[in-house]
């Protein structure tokens, strides 16, 4: 921003997130867990857009928590080039150890590490890339570092939510506002919880469904902007206003 600002080039800007994934009692729970893992781990966890942040109402957090549990630990993790293994390396060691960081940080605060929570054991060539188990973490605090930070990689929280109000706050209480998604069978709460989340994209029953005609972006500090379709035309456009007179 400064740098563009020096010559008043415009800008837009696609930034991180920190993603809640909230799901009402009234979900269809055996879609709602396949996709909450894909939004979860796919890819490693290494897409600005995945769910990190897991609410599930309380009525049926432990049927959730269980199987969804149950699930992560059938995906394996290592040579990207098998078709059986569904998440492969980091991007970098650094990032690696960045994951182990957040991770260690979570047990030190009292958090509940589900499964996961270390690297996995591989045969060589592969014990020596930057692989990590896909990971859940419950019983943190909304001011976790790992609740609040953005950790692009293949950990979630999970915790348990009462009300609408309740979800809402804790879902909005963070510095990113890039996407959400929201699981239920009933079109108004779809609604309301669209209307009141501070998100550039809310999916609903749904996770990284796409249209590149529609307005992609983030709020507050997930960035400035939006792209796609005639957004991204106007962004690279300028308007002229031609007056005249007769």
């Amino acid at each position: 921003m400064a740098t563009a600002a020096q010559s008043t080039k415009r800008l837009s800007l696609e930034l991180g997130g920190k993603n809640p994934n909230i799901i009402f009692a009234d979900c269809d729970l055996k879609k709602t867990i396949a996709m909450s893992l894909r939004s979860s781990f796919l890819n490693q966890g290494e897409i600005c857009l995945c769910g990190s942040r897991i609410y599930v109402e309380e009525k049926i957090f432990e049927t959730f928590r269980d199987q969804f549990v149950a699930e992560t630990l059938k995906l394996k993790v290592g040579d990207p080039q098998d078709e059986a293994n569904f998440m492969g390396a980091l991007v970098s060691q650094e990032h690696l150890q960045k994951i182990e960081s957040f991770v260690a940080l979570a047990r030190k605060e009292g958090g509940q590490i589900l499964t996961g929570g270390k690297r996995p054991s591989l045969k060589a060539p592969f014990d020596q890339g930057y692989f990590y188990e896909p990971t859940i973490i419950t019983g943190l605090s909304e001011n976790s570092p790992c609740v609040q930070e953005e950790i692009f990689g293949p950990v979630v929280t999970l915790s348990s939510f009462k009300t609408k109000a309740e979800v809402l706050e804790k879902a909005n209480a963070v510095k990113y506002g890039l996407s959400a998604s929201v699981w239920t069978e009933s079109l108004s709460t779809a609604h309301e919880m669209a209307r009141d989340l501070d998100v550039g994209t809310v999916w609903v029953n749904s996770w990284m469904m796409r249209d590149l005609r529609v307005p992609f972006g983030g709020t507050k500090a997930s960035g400035l902007g939006r792209e796609g379709g005639k957004h991204s035309l106007d962004f690279y456009s300028e308007l002229t206003n031609v007056c005249v007179k007769f």
